[in-house]
């Protein structure tokens, strides 16, 4: 009589969490809000044409007339512009939105430190 001999195999799992950067979690977001993207429109020009832009220009005219600052704030309030007028995706409009809101502060800064100096 033959006999079979049979190993047991014991199979662990283990559960490996996968950690998604911050930069991918916000692209989900901004990919998400496509349902929302007249509002974004709206509080990106809102934000833009009637808080961040003129308190650039201001600051940059305060600060000494820094050609330099002043075309930046408005390269950035071109972005946000164009961006949302040619219609992109809300995942084009809302990075280009945060980039030009750092854009915005980095002047702002600037402007405060050669006020202050």
């Amino acid at each position: 009589m033959q006999t079979t001999l049979s190993h047991t195999i014991a199979a662990t799992y283990t559960e490996t969490s996968v950690k998604t950067s911050l930069w991918t979690r916000f692209m989900n977001y901004a990919k998400g809000q496509e349902k929302n993207r007249l509002l974004w429109i709206g509080i990106i020009l809102g934000a833009h044409g009637c808080i961040l832009t003129p308190l650039v220009a201001m600051l940059s005219l305060v600060a000494g007339p820094n050609f330099f600052l002043f075309m930046t704030g408005m390269t950035a309030m071109g972005i946000a512009l164009v961006t949302n007028l040619a219609a992109m995706p809300t995942k084009i409009t809302i990075p280009a939105f945060a980039l030009t809101v750092l854009i915005d502060i980095a002047i702002v800064i600037s402007c405060v430190v050669l006020i202050a100096a």
